[in-house]
């Protein structure tokens, strides 16, 4: 299994910056991609951005020009760095890992896990 602990969320007036951190921990062989995601109250769940393990990227729209989303593969962290943030930018944030695991013995396989999430509000 793979655990996900995300931080760096808090409330944050219009126009403020966040940085949030995920970490990944467990019987890890491999993480390909990582992402954030988000969940405003009465919504579902949508991407906010991708990074694959070679570092190609991927925006939603609402949150290109403002949000970088990096890694550190030797740490097996993902981060975002939000900046500009708008009230519309609220909600519960979760980090998730596409990662191959080590299972009994040399067998490897391969699940998406997702983070506890971490809730960004923005005051507008």
């Amino acid at each position: 299994q793979v655990q996900l602990v995300e931080s760096g969320g808090g409330l944050v007036q219009a126009g403020g910056s966040l940085r949030l951190s995920c970490a990944a921990s467990g019987r890890i062989f491999s993480i390909n991609a990582m992402g954030w995601y988000r969940q405003a109250p009465g919504k579902q769940r949508e991407l906010v951005a991708a990074i694959t393990g070679g570092g190609s990227t991927n925006y939603a729209d609402s949150v290109k020009g403002r949000f970088t989303i990096s890694r550190d593969n030797a740490k097996n962290m993902v981060y975002l760095q939000m900046n500009s943030l708008k009230s519309e930018d609220t909600g519960v944030y979760y980090c998730n890992a596409n990662a191959v695991i080590w299972r009994s013995g040399s067998s490897r396989s391969t699940g998406d896990y997702w983070g506890q999430g971490t809730q960004v509000t923005v005051s507008s």
